[in-house]
C-alpha cells in the first residue's frame, strides 16, 4: 500500500497528500492517515495528539489536512462549518448520457440523504426528513483518449456544501460517473488505474483533492494547499 507524503506542516497544521485506497482515519491497527501522522509526530500510531478536522473517502485521492494541536484543530473544524473553506476536486467522468457538460461553470442543486444502515447515499425529495442540499460547482478541464465504454471527460468540481458522497452521487445522477466508482456505477471499469491491487480495500476512483484553502491558525492569511495528481492518470487528449 502507497503511504501518504508530507505537503507541509505549519501553525499545526499538516497538509498531507493522500493515496487513493487508504482511510483517512481507521479503529486502531489499521493504517491511515492519521496513524502515518500520529507515527510522524510521535513516534507511535498509538499515543499522541493528532486531529482531524475532514475526511476524504477511501477511494479518493488528494490533500487532507490534519492537525497537531488543539487549537488548530478548533480553528479549522470553525471554518469548516462557516464554509470559509475553498476545495477544488478533479474528477474523470465517464460520458455515459448525451448532455456532456459545457466549459463554463455550472451549478448542481440536488437535495441528498444517507441511505440507512448502508455506507452510500441517494437523491431525496427536498421534504423528505434526512434530506440536506448538495451544492457543487462544476466546469470542464478536459477530454480524456477515448476508453473502452465511451468517451471520459476531466471536470473540475468544488463542493460548496459538504454532504456524503455528494460528488460522486452528483456526478452520477447527471449519467457522468466518476470512472471505477462502482458504488454509483454498475458499470464501472475498476481497473482503469492498473492492475488490481489486492493490499486495497476499495479500488482507486478518478476522484482526486486537488486543492484546499484555508486561513492559517496563527498568520491569519489564506493558505492554498495543493496535491499533485497521481501518475495512473492518464493524459488529456490533444
Amino acid at each position: 500500500m502507497t503511504l501518504p507524503t508530507l505537503l507541509y506542516e505549519r501553525s499545526g497544521v499538516l497538509a498531507v497528500a493522500k493515496p487513493a485506497g487508504l482511510a483517512t482515519q481507521a479503529p486502531p491497527g489499521i493504517e491511515s492517515v492519521e496513524s502515518w501522522v500520529r507515527r510522524l509526530l510521535h513516534g507511535t500510531a498509538e499515543r499522541g495528539y493528532v486531529g482531524v478536522p475532514h475526511r476524504l473517502d477511501r477511494a479518493v485521492s488528494g490533500v487532507v489536512l490534519m492537525t497537531a494541536t488543539p487549537r488548530a484543530a478548533r480553528k479549522l473544524s470553525r471554518q469548516f462549518e462557516r464554509r470559509e473553506i475553498g476545495k477544488e476536486y478533479r474528477a474523470m467522468v465517464e460520458l455515459r448520457g448525451t448532455a456532456g457538460i459545457a466549459a463554463d461553470p455550472v451549478e448542481w442543486r440536488d437535495f441528498i440523504e444517507k441511505v440507512p444502515e448502508e455506507a452510500r447515499a441517494r437523491l431525496a425529495a427536498a421534504d423528505s426528513p434526512l434530506a440536506r442540499e448538495a451544492v457543487t460547482r462544476a466546469r470542464l478541464l478536459a477530454m480524456m483518449p477515448a476508453a473502452t465504454g465511451g468517451p471520459r471527460l476531466v471536470l473540475r468540481l468544488e463542493p460548496l456544501t459538504g454532504r456524503m458522497h455528494q460528488l460522486r452521487l452528483q456526478a452520477a445522477a447527471r449519467k457522468l460517473p466518476i470512472v471505477g466508482d462502482a458504488l454509483y456505477d454498475p458499470a464501472a471499469d475498476s481497473h482503469w488505474a492498473g492492475p488490481p491491487d489486492d493490499s486495497l480495500r476499495e479500488p482507486p476512483i478518478a476522484l482526486h483533492a486537488e486543492r484546499i484553502r484555508y486561513i492559517d491558525p496563527d498568520a491569519g492569511g489564506e493558505v492554498v494547499a495543493e496535491a499533485p495528481l497521481p501518475g495512473s492518470w492518464p493524459e488529456p487528449a490533444g
